[in-house]
């Protein structure tokens, strides 16, 4: 069964969610989020560290990158005790290799940084560079983001369903062609319009469910993943999301919670 197992869905401000990241298929991770619960989240949905030797980071935020340093650190004691074996890929940008390279050196006794240097490797991904994965080839997409240099990517399954993942910022309108027609489409939503005045998308380039679904509507995307969103509609976000969503777009809105799979059918 091919799926998305999300780890977490909220923003970098939440409390109640973990930020968004996500694996596919139970091996590739996508994003880290920004704390320890990653370790907590990967194994309550039942992941095996063992089983990940792969991980896409988009960006240098913190709500996306500083969980690698807290997988890190559990997966290199794994590894000095020869439970994980094999290497540790981390795909980003430039940006995100210098950011890397430069944190974890201060982050752990020198034993730890020397396993680091052997084990973890770092693939620097310039846009429309196409790399197989667990056996899947994803083309990465330079974003064309205002703020930090931000990396997506799609790909395609075994049964023929695309995927496109966006990053967590609205997307540049110049990108639009990218996911006329795909499958499924993820792309953030970090509020109801209603509650615009409360959480300030826009300023922080980001956008509400009313404003992604508007622009979205008419590029034929069979399923809309929204994600990346604030926690104080943790218990009924699937409902006031999909409503609002509903008046603007057509076809099928998926808002996942924290642990939540989405399989890709």
């Amino acid at each position: 069964m091919n799926k998305i197992t999300m780890i977490g869905t909220g923003h970098g401000f939440v409390h109640e969610l973990y930020n968004t990241c996500f694996v596919v298929n139970d091996k590739f991770l996508v994003d880290a989020g920004g704390g320890a619960d990653i370790v907590k989240n990967l194994k309550l949905a039942g992941i095996k560290l063992t089983d990940i030797h792969d991980v896409f980071i988009s960006h240098t935020h913190t709500d996306h990158l500083l969980g690698l340093f807290w997988l890190l650190k559990i997966l290199t004691g794994m590894y000095k005790d020869g439970i994980y074996t094999g290497k540790f890929n981390i795909y980003c940008n430039d940006e995100v290799a210098v950011a890397i390279k430069d944190i974890y050196k201060h982050l752990y006794p020198d034993v730890y940084v020397d396993l680091i240097g052997i084990y973890v490797n770092i693939v620097v991904v310039d846009d429309g560079d196409e790399l197989a994965i667990n056996n899947q080839k994803y083309k990465f997409v330079d974003l064309k983001a205002s703020k930090n240099k931000l990396y997506g990517f799609e790909t395609t399954f075994d049964n023929g369903k695309t995927l496109v993942f966006l990053g967590d910022e609205t997307l540049n309108t110049k990108l639009y062609d990218l996911i006329k027609n795909k499958d499924y489409v993820m792309h953030e939503a970090f509020c109801l319009d209603a509650d615009k005045e409360i959480f300030k998308p826009y300023e922080k380039k980001h956008s509400t469910v009313k404003y992604t679904c508007e622009n979205l509507k008419g590029l034929n995307i069979k399923n809309l993943i929204l994600y990346h969103t604030e926690d104080t509609h943790s218990n009924d976000k699937d409902i006031l999301y999909k409503k609002e969503a509903r008046k603007y777009f057509d076809n099928n809105v998926i808002v996942p919670k924290d642990l939540d799979v989405i399989e890709i059918n």
